[in-house]
């Protein structure tokens, strides 16, 4: 909690598998995140739809805390369960696992009521802080906007309970703009805010978020996708005959340096 709370907070960039883990480690950042998102495209599934397990899941963070020594925060859908119990016994499994930080979303995984109502969603938040026992961070995050529901106050609202039931940090990605992130800033401190990149209008710099009282910047799938569109080219490159543009990358020793790391 202490890096959320220090001034200009943390980047905490989100790993997709170890040899990603281990880059973020070398390159020095002091925290990594999951991405459900991309950890479900490695698997062949879909994010937010109850496809990937708490399981499969904490395994996946394990890996990531075990190669790199880094602390991490774990993006754990909406806690894996139907129930506030349910809820507490993922939060309980992550402390077990070693994670350092856990995400609540106040989704359902219904593509036909994507968001829970709110009384639903802060019983579970309060039901992750009760678990935590201040054992491990615990994020309040509300999707509306990802869920294509622009209402900044009930969003503020949802977000306000969530500090008010306990919750360490609060997060709603994608605010329409600069005014909405800063109004979410200031309904919420003095906890600390975790935004997605950026608000939806405009990709700030890191500076920026901070000057707008941001504590955590984090990028969700972001990388992976940037990954994934540089092997889009190479796969581009190969239909067209040209072998050199196809296999260009970081070298295998670089890559055995890294493991190396992680496994000393």
């Amino acid at each position: 909690m202490a890096l959320h709370t220090r001034d200009g907070g943390l980047v905490m960039p989100n790993a997709w598998d170890g040899l990603s883990a281990l880059m973020l480690a070398d390159a020095g950042f002091e925290a990594i995140a999951t991405s459900s998102t991309a950890l479900a495209a490695t698997l062949g599934r879909a994010d937010g739809r109850h496809e990937v397990t708490r399981d499969e899941h904490l395994a996946h963070a394990r890996l990531l805390g075990r190669l790199t020594g880094l602390p991490v925060n774990g993006d754990f859908e909406d806690g894996y369960g139907d129930t506030p119990e349910d809820v507490a016994a993922t939060v309980e499994a992550a402390v077990a696992a070693g994670l350092a930080g856990i995400g609540i979303e106040d989704t359902s995984g219904d593509p036909d009521q994507p968001i829970r109502g709110v009384d639903e969603a802060v019983n579970r938040i309060r039901a992750a802080v009760e678990a935590a026992k201040g054992r491990i961070v615990v994020t309040g995050r509300s999707d509306n906007f990802l869920q294509g529901r622009p209402d900044l106050d009930d969003t503020i609202r949802r977000l306000t309970a969530f500090a008010e039931a306990g919750a360490d940090v609060l997060y709603a990605p994608y605010p329409p703009d600069l005014d909405a992130l800063a109004a979410i800033v200031t309904a919420v401190a003095p906890a600390p805010v975790n935004v997605l990149i950026s608000p939806a209008d405009k990709v700030l710099t890191v500076a920026e978020l901070q000057k707008a009282g941001v504590k955590r910047i984090s990028l969700g799938p972001a990388l992976y996708t940037h990954a994934m569109e540089a092997l889009q080219q190479a796969t581009k490159a190969l239909v067209a005959g040209d072998l050199t543009t196809a296999t260009t990358g970081i070298s295998f020793e670089r890559i055995s340096g890294l493991l190396a790391r992680g496994t000393n």
